[in-house]
């Protein structure tokens, strides 16, 4: 009876201490020789330390180690000043890999200035490990000031065309770049006539001059693709954000034949660009527009780039649909809340971003 009253309070002890280690773990905490005493450390920057001729409009970031705790990741933990420790005014934010801090400065910076960026031990990992040691580094920026601060797209910017529901196409299509669906299973590329890999981790297809993602495929692709899927959720509302524009309202939501310059550009409508439309500005210049509703391209229109504009500065951030027509060529990166739909020859230079679908009929899109 001894004996059995000893075995019953052993597995009794295991039990408990098995749902003790269940709970700890289900709390992010480790135990035996699993225990993460491990502090982050910084493996990049950008700018990286000591550059110059740094685009007045850059976004600051750093890349980690490991993965950080999110709430650690603040305005006081990641900090930019100017000359005399003067702060610069922005936003702090952390990918979702969660391994990548960006600072956003609220406005451009100051042309031929050195600034130091700093992080705080006050920044940890998922573990609680603080970073080892404060990371600080200067740069010093371009004699040429740029105009606006890009959208930091993240990982969507991996792709050419992302939706959540689905991307279509007929016809003749040629895409340069990634595509993918999330959290829309493979079955909702249609037209891509894709082969999969051997690994189920992507497809390729003939017409696509990248890989084909979705996420019902292996691991580590439904990771990748609801953090590209998250980042572009997190682009269109830092895009759609943005205050104090420099233009609001302008032709009444018509800005066919304009010449606009770089800058934030916001409407209460839709906008229709009915012919073409000139986006007149430097390399590094940004343009940011702010579309209420929908935005229409008219077929043969072109958005035409001049003075060194590129396509990966311009963001077209609309809360309807985007309908591109009949062999209308466009340019910029599409950030559509509903779907993109591409008529039938239309050229993109640039990015389809949809919360919907993309719907494609014998385009080229190539991702700049």
């Amino acid at each position: 009876m001894k004996r059995s009253s000893f075995f019953t309070s052993y597995i009794s002890r295991l039990f408990f201490a098995g749902l003790l280690a269940l709970a700890l773990a289900a709390c992010g905490v480790t135990t035996g020789t699993n225990l993460d005493v491990t502090a982050p450390t910084v493996v990049s920057t950008s700018p990286v330390a000591a550059q110059v001729g740094v685009r007045t409009n850059s976004l600051i970031a750093a890349t980690f180690s490991e993965a950080l705790n999110s709430d650690t990741v603040t305005a006081a933990n990641f900090t930019l000043t100017g000359p005399g420790a003067t702060p610069v005014s922005g936003t702090v934010a952390l990918d979702t890999s969660n391994r990548v801090a960006v600072f956003t400065p609220t406005s451009g910076l100051t042309a031929d200035t050195v600034y130091t960026a700093r992080l705080t031990v006050g920044i940890e990992d998922a573990a609680g490990n603080a970073l080892g040691s404060a990371s600080v580094w200067t740069f010093t920026t371009s004699s040429v000031a740029a105009v606006g601060v890009p959208v930091y797209l993240g990982t969507a910017a991996d792709f050419a065309i992302l939706a959540k529901t689905a991307i279509s196409t007929t016809g003749t299509t040629s895409i340069v770049g990634d595509i993918g669906v999330s959290p829309a299973a493979r079955t909702y590329l249609t037209g891509f006539s894709e082969t999969i890999d051997a690994s189920n981790r992507f497809a390729t297809s003939a017409i696509v001059t990248g890989n084909l993602y979705a996420a019902d495929m292996a691991t580590p692709t439904p990771a990748k693709m609801t953090g590209a899927i998250g980042d572009m959720e997190t682009a269109f509302t830092d895009a759609a954000g943005r205050t104090s524009p420099d233009f609001s309202e302008i032709g009444a939501g018509e800005i066919g034949g304009m010449t606009l310059a770089p800058g934030l550009y916001k409407w209460g409508t839709g906008v229709s660009i009915n012919t073409n439309v000139t986006l007149s500005g430097g390399p590094d210049d940004v343009w940011i527009f702010q579309v209420a509703e929908n935005l229409t391209v008219a077929s043969g229109v072109e958005v035409i780039l001049s003075g060194g504009a590129v396509p990966e500065n311009i963001f077209w951030q609309v809360a309807g649909q985007v309908t591109l027509n009949t062999t209308a060529v466009f340019n910029g990166i599409a950030l559509s809340k509903t779907q993109v739909v591409v008529g039938t020859g239309a050229i993109v230079n640039g990015r389809l971003l949809a919360q919907t679908q993309v719907t494609l009929d014998a385009n080229a899109v190539t991702a700049p």
